[in-house]
């Protein structure tokens, strides 16, 4: 956002603390008071404005020049862009589940998991489900309370059976186009989604499958529970993949959800899941279900532009330097940067809006492919908030056994979350690894370019 060189001073970096400091010290106060979910109690944009706040009170100049500034970065067209998206990818989820396409998604796996492989089948249903919804939450909450009696019947150690629902969980969180995570990596880098997932993918991808491989091993049920079967309607799952693919394929992103908001339309209006009228409501709903990080993404953003005038942004990547000596260690310092952020606020999304303008700039300091800027921003956030013990997914993923299993007995047990550390760790140490997945993206992006290009002869 800014072109020009500032000096770093820490005194630009304040507001940040400021907000960090107001929502994790909150959640900290009310995590004692014995308040559940407590570090989700404080709005994400009502910490940001405090810490707007005190950008405007200890920020030198003009009030109407920090305003203007403030605006830009509410303005920004990247942040625009990252609104406009949640806003779509929102709508795309509630229409969906309400034509029951959760269900079915859902139904259709527990119906077809061969019983001696529960543990397997929870671990890819969540990884579809959260692909497909965007949300880890969303695939916890609807797959938990299955997956919790599935485990009580099978004698399957329950902490295992809820590991693989929660690594099923962050898999998809962190790949999918319509997840608000990638939202924030890919904009805030300035990158296609396509190629962040290919990316991501790549890494993600042996980790989630020797996780299935420990799962089939380790979580072979002493008591076979017979098979269940479940209603479902193939074509309710129809929109998620559409979705997915198209995404894949390269269509624009706004494409892509508009049109997957319409299909799930069509597809409940058929089944009379909702009138036309309700069809209207419910894509209303989601837009107001991403209220909080829309005000949330226009606030830091303008926080972020006034941060960054004032050299805070600056002040980070000198600290930084002083650790970072080429490539790979600057790789290393955006993913801890972001991980450490996620620690602190138990929000992925939070963290990598967060850090997404010091990521961007010390990838071009370092030469650092912004493709895989944003999908180490992504991983990083992840793993932290796949593990944390007071993060969202693993409060609500727990409530569902009645305090019958701790934090404790389950973070031995995400497997997934520790071997995408490994193998994102093995990337970003083997060049070779790196250059030859960015040279495979960077030829068909090529090819598709010259394929799309009109002959005019």
């Amino acid at each position: 956002m800014i072109e020009k060189q500032v000096k770093g001073s820490f005194k630009g970096l304040i507001p940040f603390i400021v907000f960090i400091i107001v929502y994790l010290g909150t959640g900290i106060v009310l995590h004692f008071q014995g308040v559940e979910l407590a570090f989700y109690q404080l709005p994400g944009p009502v910490a940001a404005t405090v810490g707007v706040l005190a950008a405007f009170l200890i920020f030198k100049g003009k009030i109407e020049d920090k305003f203007v500034t403030f605006l830009q970065g509410c303005g920004h067209q990247d942040i625009i862009t990252m609104c406009i998206i949640y806003l779509l990818a929102g709508a795309f989820a509630s229409v969906s589940k309400a034509m029951g396409g959760v269900d079915s998604t859902v139904n259709f796996g527990i119906t077809y998991i061969p019983p001696h492989y529960i543990a397997v089948g929870l671990f890819i249903i969540g990884a579809f489900i959260s692909t497909a919804t965007g949300t880890s939450v969303g695939a916890i909450v609807a797959l938990g309370p299955i997956a919790v009696g599935l485990g009580e019947k099978s004698g399957i150690p329950m902490p295992l059976i809820l590991a693989s629902v929660m690594g099923g969980a962050m898999f998809g969180d962190n790949l999918s186009v319509i997840s608000d995570t990638t939202i924030a990596a890919t904009k805030t880098q300035g990158v296609a989604m396509r190629d962040k997932f290919r990316i991501n993918l790549f890494i993600a991808a042996p980790a989630a499958i020797l996780t299935l491989a420990l799962l089939f091993i380790f979580g072979k049920p002493d008591v076979v529970p017979q098979a269940l079967a479940h209603d479902y309607t193939l074509i309710k799952i129809l929109p998620y993949i559409f979705v997915l693919v198209m995404a894949l394929i390269g269509i624009n992103v706004f494409v892509v959800l508009a049109s997957g908001v319409i299909l799930s339309g069509i597809i409940g209006l058929i089944y009379g899941n909702f009138t036309l009228l309700e069809f209207g409501k419910e894509i209303y709903n989601g837009f107001t279900g991403m209220n909080e990080i829309f005000l949330l993404s226009m606030l830091t953003g303008g926080m972020a532009l006034m941060v960054t005038k004032e050299g805070g942004v600056q002040w980070v990547i000198e600290k930084i330097q002083n650790m970072v000596v080429g490539k790979k260690s600057a790789k290393f310092g955006i993913g801890m940067l972001v991980a450490l952020t996620d620690i602190a606020v138990a929000n992925n999304t939070v963290a990598i809006i967060v850090n997404g303008e010091i990521a961007k700039q010390l990838s071009g300091k370092y030469d650092v492919d912004l493709r895989e800027s944003a999908a180490i921003l992504d991983i990083f956030s992840c793993i932290a908030q796949g593990a944390i013990p007071y993060g969202a997914q693993m409060l609500i993923l727990l409530g569902f056994t009645n305090n019958g299993v701790s934090p404790a007995q389950l973070i031995p047990l995400l497997w997934y979350q520790m071997l995408l550390g490994v193998f994102t760790i093995g990337y970003i140490m083997v060049p070779k690894v790196s250059n030859l997945v960015l040279n495979f993206i960077n030829k068909n992006t090529v090819s598709k370019k010259i394929e799309e290009t009109p002959d005019f002869e």
